[in-house]
């Protein structure tokens, strides 16, 4: 097997499991992946704050994009934008209880889909290899 071939398997498992969840947090809950992901960087750190730029590296999404997802955490309540007291250009986001309330609601479905996604994926003979690596097994 070919490293291509190989990072292609990874990359198929990757997207169906992003779709899976995706789709779970949306329906279930109303929340996107991302959104999902950015309140559980959030609630992981000790003040419940990071600088947008933080936010956009931990989650793997560009600062404009994270700009966007935070303006709608926002509006629903479960962000809150915050200056920088030292660098007024520096934009925090900081989650409230009620985000830190969701996510809490939410990761139950993200693990129990995740567990679903993966297990079906081993089933598959092109992703068994792959879904074995992940799980170290």
């Amino acid at each position: 097997m070919t490293d291509e071939s190989s990072w292609g398997r990874v990359v198929a498992l990757h997207g169906r499991i992003e779709q899976e969840l995706a789709k779970a947090l949306q329906r279930r809950h109303g929340l996107g992946l991302s959104e999902y992901r950015a309140l559980g960087k959030l609630a992981a750190n000790e003040k419940g704050v990071l600088r947008m730029q933080e936010l956009a590296e931990a989650i793997g999404l560009n600062q404009s994009s994270v700009s966007r997802m935070v303006a709608r955490l926002d509006l629903a309540g479960l962000t809150e934008r915050d200056l920088c007291e030292n660098d007024r250009r520096g934009v925090y986001s900081c989650i409230t209880h009620e985000g830190r309330k969701r996510h809490a609601e939410t990761e139950p479905t993200y693990h129990e889909v995740l567990k679903s996604a993966l297990d079906k994926a081993g089933a598959d003979p092109e992703l068994k290899a792959a879904v074995s690596a992940l799980r170290g097994v």
